[in-house]
């Protein structure tokens, strides 16, 4: 736990020199909690992108907490245990002993979801499970080369059609292959959706479709990559490809690279979608599970909860 901890740590680099650093300073500054501390402590949520409406939230639950005059030594944990009670429970990938996994992986242009399949064999195949990978983004061949070279480093059988092939047919094959094989979990790269593009998000869902005709229950994890550098600007996405597939989770890619990680909690509080996966960095190893706890301890110190 303290290497993951510590992962995290350095991960999250960014939004504390953007966040925690700017509120320690704020309350050295400031020794009572006054009006002008909510004020400055308001930009700050904003600037490390947590958005309007959770930082109404979250600022509200520390007032509550708080009484005027007192010292804002304690603005700092009372912040932090609030963004805990927002996140709430953490949400793990789904399972499916004995049988078969089907995560479907969506999102736009760029926000990595190729590399995020591909991490994710490396992680299932070190479990032990049998992957196969579909290559269900026709439309890029560098996707589907991308993805093959995945599936020769880790070992995951990979299902690829022709290229302008239909996606919705690669991903049916990929369920009889996986089957064949008598796989655990298949993933299934599609497309970056071009969210505004009304005739690419029906073909996704004619994907999804295939996929339910296949089993009832697939696919049990529909599982959206965002790029956490672009920060708000991808909630309008997370909405959009919800209402179309069915978003299950959302794994959040490049923290490392953001001052805006505050966007995990906007996606928690304004979207309903757990966070089930986060990036800290370039290796495979680097794609971890989220975990509540050990974020707001990188961010904030350990929880007193």
């Amino acid at each position: 736990m303290a290497g993951m901890l510590e992962r995290f740590r350095r991960g999250l680099d960014r939004t504390r020199q953007g966040l925690t650093d700017k509120v320690k300073a704020l309350v050295s500054a400031h020794r009572a909690v006054d009006e002008e501390l909510y004020e400055a402590l308001e930009e700050i949520l904003l600037g490390a992108d947590v958005g309007v409406a959770t930082t109404q939230e979250l600022l509200g639950r520390v007032r509550d907490g708080m009484c005027r005059g007192q010292d804002s030594a304690a603005v700092l944990p009372a912040l932090g245990e609030e963004v805990r009670a927002v996140l709430g429970p953490d949400e793990a990938m789904r399972e499916e002993p004995g049988g078969l996994l089907v995560v479907l992986v969506v999102g736009v242009n760029g926000g990595g979801k190729t590399t995020t399949c591909g991490k994710l064999a490396w992680r299932y195949r070190r479990e032990g499970k049998e992957v196969v990978l579909a290559a269900a983004d026709t439309f890029r061949a560098a996707a589907a080369e991308q993805l093959s070279v995945w599936g020769e480093r880790t070992g995951a059988t990979v299902v690829r059609g022709q290229d302008g092939s239909d996606p919705a047919a690669v991903a049916y094959d990929a369920v009889r292959a996986a089957r064949a094989r008598g796989a655990d979990v298949l993933l299934v790269d599609t497309a970056g959706r071009l969210h505004t593009k009304v005739n690419l998000m029906e073909e996704l869902k004619k994907v999804r479709r295939v996929l339910a005709r296949e089993d009832a229950a697939f696919p049990q994890e529909v599982l959206l990559v965002l790029d956490a550098t672009v920060g708000q600007n991808g909630l309008q996405q997370a909405r959009l490809f919800r209402e179309a597939v069915g978003v299950t989770g959302v794994a959040l890619t490049k923290l490392d690279g953001t001052a805006r990680g505050g966007v995990v909690l906007a996606v928690r509080r304004e979207l309903a979608l757990p966070v089930k996966l986060v990036g800290l960095g370039e290796g495979p190893e680097d794609l971890q599970d989220f975990r509540r706890d050990d974020f707001t301890a990188a961010l904030f110190g350990r929880s007193t909860a």
